[in-house]
């Protein structure tokens, strides 16, 4: 039984997608975040965070004003601690599954976000969620641990993997 599987690949290839019909195939409790792209005219303009609970904040948008910068995104940093922080501590602190949707560049300008993430693989909660593909410090000191499991979604396996997944979740 693996401990945290975490998904990886490019842009669009169906990550979130695997990890939330994974979670729904999965028949235990389960908190965290999941992101989605906002879009207008055709467009990404932005990140929302969505939480298990329903809880929603827009993470990055590129009509945003503020200090935190990624590319054309103005990052919330606020959101991120106020909302999916919070998710992820209270879904450790349940027992539940922890959703991490995902844990990339705009994520880990946030100390509090590392911190939860790190707490939540500390943890005896198991993880599911997605990781960015660059590496970085923070990214390649998740994926060298010998209890998370990673996987690169592409269009050839994203079909499958929730079933794979649950598999290694529920041993």
């Amino acid at each position: 039984m693996a401990h945290a599987v975490l998904l990886t690949g490019r842009p669009g290839v169906g990550k979130t997608t695997a990890v939330r019909k994974a979670v729904d195939l999965l028949d235990r409790p389960a908190g965290g975040f999941y992101t989605r792209e906002m879009r207008a005219g055709g467009k990404r303009v932005g990140f929302e965070m969505v939480t298990l609970g329903g809880e929603r904040a827009v993470l990055a948008h590129v009509d945003f004003k503020g200090p935190e910068r990624l590319g054309k995104y103005h990052v919330d940093v606020a959101a991120l601690e106020g909302i999916g922080v919070r998710a992820v501590r209270e879904a450790v602190e349940a027992g539940q599954l922890v959703v991490i949707d995902e844990i990339g560049p705009m994520e880990y300008r946030s100390d509090r976000f590392r911190e939860a993430v790190i707490a939540a693989l500390d943890s005896d909660s198991p993880v599911l969620g997605t990781i960015h593909r660059r590496s970085t410090p923070f990214i390649d000191s998740i994926t060298s641990r010998p209890d998370v499991t990673v996987i690169e979604v592409t269009p050839a396996n994203r079909d499958d993997l929730p079933g794979k997944i649950v598999e290694m979740l529920a041993g």
